[in-house]
């Protein structure tokens, strides 16, 4: 691993090349660095801008030799207006009530995070995650990390997300739901929410993380009307 000690207070890492997750036959390299000690949410602000994303108490970005296929996405809230197909997603889950929760692991959390799992990711390791190993992933931050969970009107827990609080806006770190309910688009749903909550609160963005055009798992987030990417001008206007 090598270390880029940039400015005066952090030190960002290259990771060594693994296999891609996503894309067959190229190597995953990240820049990483650590987020804890003090300005470490407004630091993560920043990053979040120029595409970085939060896996527990550090942020990273890819730093792939050769490849530029992993491309930060967000929403822009002012611009979002619904297109067809949101707007049913919308209409099927209006029975749903969401709500932010302190990010604290529960068992019935974890048991629906299992449930998806393993029907939806069942070769991967997420799937053999231990409760222990859930807790980490959300309670394991040092940002201003909260849960959305969105109940049906018997008061069951069909779907949760797990999200950072940022300066502009939110950044969904992972989201998990009754694989079951297929009919109810519960991923695209949560997106929606979130977008609808950051217009209440008057924040402009939504981050979605990376999309991967040889990825079909990323295909969805070209659904989102106002969707923006990052590349070495800016943010833009989605395009393929």
């Amino acid at each position: 691993m090598d270390g880029l000690l940039v400015g005066s207070f952090r030190q960002f890492f290259a990771t060594s090349p693994v296999a891609c997750p996503y894309v067959p036959g190229r190597a995953e390299r990240k820049l990483i660095v650590e987020l804890g000690g003090s300005g470490g949410a407004a630091f993560y602000d920043d990053l979040s801008r120029a595409g970085f994303r939060r896996s527990h108490r550090f942020a990273y970005r890819p730093a792939c030799r050769g490849c530029t296929s992993c491309v930060p996405v967000r929403i822009a809230v002012e611009r979002f207006r619904h297109s067809r197909s949101t707007r049913r997603v919308r209409n099927a889950n209006r029975d749903l009530r969401g709500s932010l929760v302190a990010a604290r692991a529960t068992p019935e959390q974890f048991r629906l995070f299992l449930a998806y799992q393993r029907l939806r990711h069942g070769d991967s390791d997420m799937a053999s995650m231990r409760y222990g190993d859930y807790r980490g992933m959300v309670e394991d931050t040092p940002l201003r990390t909260v849960l959305a969970e969105f109940r049906d009107g018997c008061g069951g827990l069909v779907a949760a997300s797990l999200i950072d609080l940022l300066d502009d806006g939110v950044s969904a770190v992972y989201s998990f739901y009754d694989p079951r309910q297929a009919k109810r688009s519960l991923g695209i749903w949560s997106v929606l929410w979130l977008v609808e909550e950051c217009r209440r609160r008057g924040q402009p963005f939504v981050y979605l993380g990376y999309w991967i055009a040889e990825s079909p798992k990323m295909a969805y987030k070209e659904r989102f009307p106002a969707l923006e990417r990052l590349d070495g001008g800016g943010w833009t206007v989605f395009a393929r």
